[in-house]
């Protein structure tokens, strides 16, 4: 018979690993929040860097575009790199 799990051992470590991730990413989530407020996208439309660079909220440097391209523009990045 499997051993039983403990469930309150599982739930703080991933209470942890969750509170640091938020700690990392504070800084990019921010300039991304801070770009769609100027911006004002539709629905179903995200904010682009055409830099990739996620502090860089120029005007100039921001777009509007689909969902799905905004992904699959980082999904080409990430396999580029392979």
């Amino acid at each position: 018979m499997a051993a039983a799990r403990n469930h309150k051992k599982e739930y703080a470590a991933r209470k942890e690993y969750l509170k640091a991730y938020r700690k990392r990413t504070q800084s990019k989530n921010t300039s991304r929040k801070r770009a769609s407020r100027s911006l004002k996208c539709g629905k179903g439309q995200e904010v682009d860097h055409k830099d990739n660079n996620p502090n860089n909220n120029n005007r100039s440097n921001l777009r509007c575009i689909s969902r799905k391209k905004n992904r699959q523009k980082g999904a080409r990045k990430t396999n580029a790199k392979r």
